[in-house]
């Protein structure tokens, strides 16, 4: 099968990045927008496209992992965060903690997500019998799967290339797993799938009785006023010209910020805006109006979020605002315009959710 840079096929529909060169001047302003946006996204394509072409044209020694074109490569298709991610001590220790508090000797474990196996390891250090991992980047696979061997678990630990919901019971696994570990969070809990990873897992791949972790989760949240963070993903006038058509292209839900580095003031104390049990609850899209006590006057432009992870036996992370180690960031949920408030006052905030996001009204 040949690849062209200027042909992308998707089953047997085919798409060609000149239909997207022209827009439609005749088409109202939105309309172009939209169009516009599909034009960019086709010209990325194409440029991701003519650059996997170009890798696989090349000898192959010329695409070691010392090479230019590996590092180019692995820039665009491994986030940066999996570094902090590794380097954050605090993180390890509580997952490795209650992995070797929670499961039990000889147990069949499945781990999604596995990034560069670590979890998977942990769970083979701690007594399980067999561990399979899975992990959907093929590339993040393939170095689990060496890191995997150099620490000699290759018998005990099979890394399969696939999403979770694409594993299939007798091939990737032999049966319904003892021990289900996935640790799939963003800043705002939920940015990564965790909520239809877990719906899924805990129907078709794990057996009954079996241990979640994590099991359950909360977020909490609380008034802010800041309009330094409120710019980094609004503008309205921008040296004299009025911009704001710019916020079509603002992050719809909540982005990180790490909140100690902006200037703001706090407007109320924590409320709890969800609460999970990721073994028995529905874990579907919703909403809930939440009652937030006014602690402090001023202008309120967000909620800032954070989570509490619970991997039970008593071990609990956290990334609030004042755990400042934490790789992970805080969430901002901004509200459409601000909204001025007084101590005393009791603003009812209106909580949205999907399987990855977060938005207040």
């Amino acid at each position: 099968m040949s690849i062209s840079a200027n042909s992308l096929t998707n089953g047997n529909t085919e798409f060609r990045d000149e239909e997207f060169t022209a827009l439609d001047l005749e088409a109202s302003p939105g309309l172009r927008l939209a169009l516009a946006s599909l034009q960019t996204q086709a010209q990325e394509l194409s440029r991701l496209v003519t650059a996997t072409v170009d890798a696989m044209a090349r000898p192959r020694e010329s695409l070691s992992p010392h090479s230019a074109a590996f590092a180019a490569i692995a820039a665009r298709t491994v986030p940066r965060w999996h570094f902090a991610m590794l380097n954050d001590t605090e993180r390890n220790d509580a997952l490795i903690v209650a992995l070797e508090r929670r499961i039990p000797a000889g147990a069949h474990v499945l781990d999604i997500g596995t990034g560069t196996g670590l979890l998977a390891m942990a769970a083979a250090r701690a007594g399980a019998g067999r561990v399979i991992t899975c992990e959907e980047n093929p590339l993040l696979a393939e170095i689990a799967r060496q890191i995997i061997a150099e620490h000699g678990m290759s018998d005990v630990i099979t890394v399969v290339n696939k999403r979770s919901t694409h594993l299939v019971m007798g091939t990737d696994l032999e049966r319904p797993v003892d021990v289900l570990i996935s640790e799939i969070v963003d800043c705002g809990l939920i940015g990564e799938g965790l909520l239809p990873t877990m719906r899924h897992a805990r129907t078709h791949l794990l057996a009954p009785g079996g241990v979640l972790i994590p099991g359950a989760a909360r977020v909490y949240g609380q008034l802010i006023h800041s309009e330094v963070a409120d710019g980094l993903n609004r503008v309205g006038n921008a040296g004299g010209f009025d911009v704001s058509l710019m916020n079509t292209a603002s992050t719809r839900g909540h982005f990180p910020v790490r909140l100690h580095t902006w200037p703001h003031e706090i407007l109320s104390g924590p409320v709890e805006l969800l609460d999970f049990d990721l073994l028995a609850d529905p874990l579907e899209a919703g909403s809930r109006v939440i009652p937030v006590p006014v602690t402090a006057g001023g202008s309120a432009t967000a909620l800032v979020a954070w989570f509490e992870l619970d991997l039970g036996s008593g071990v609990v992370l956290r990334n609030s605002p004042d755990n400042v180690g934490s790789h992970w960031m805080q969430a901002l949920i901004p509200f459409d315009k601000p909204v001025p408030v007084s101590p005393g006052d009791r603003l009812d905030v209106e909580l949205h959710w999907t399987d990855y996001t977060l938005s207040a009204r």
